[in-house]
């Protein structure tokens, strides 16, 4: 077996991972929880973590070509970078979240305010009495 290439533990699970990671994303588009955009951009880190999991020396190839160094530095960089990115988008979520909570706050008070319906009572008020 000279020239075999010996498969390390944790290749095998970053390969198991990257498969799980892949089918549970295409599942969740499949269920309409993800938009096109996010499914291509899931789908290609699962594939890049199968290939990085199968060729271990391509990640220094790339840091070489990129002028970072070592091939550990570029994952690392490129995580960070995405954990920014992913940071940005979840914030931006909540932001939209919000003004659409304000925005039915508002429309439900003005609807109850035409109706002349009194405002619910909380739990705390009602125990308070």
């Amino acid at each position: 077996m000279k020239g075999a290439r010996i498969m390390i533990l944790y290749q095998y699970i970053g390969i198991l991972i990257g498969i799980i990671g892949i089918i549970v994303t295409f599942l969740r588009f499949k269920d309409g929880k993800m938009s096109l955009n996010m499914l291509l951009v899931w789908a290609a880190i699962w594939v890049l973590l199968i290939i990085f999991s199968i060729y271990p020396d391509t990640t220094s190839t790339l840091a070489t070509i990129t002028g970072i160094g070592r091939g550990l530095d570029l994952i690392l960089i490129i995580g960070l970078i995405g954990s920014y990115y992913f940071v940005f988008k979840i914030y931006n979520l909540i932001e939209n979240i919000e003004e659409e909570i304000t925005s039915l706050t508002r429309e439900i008070a003005l609807q109850r305010g035409e109706a002349g319906q009194p405002e619910k009572k909380s739990n705390k008020d009602e125990k308070s009495q």
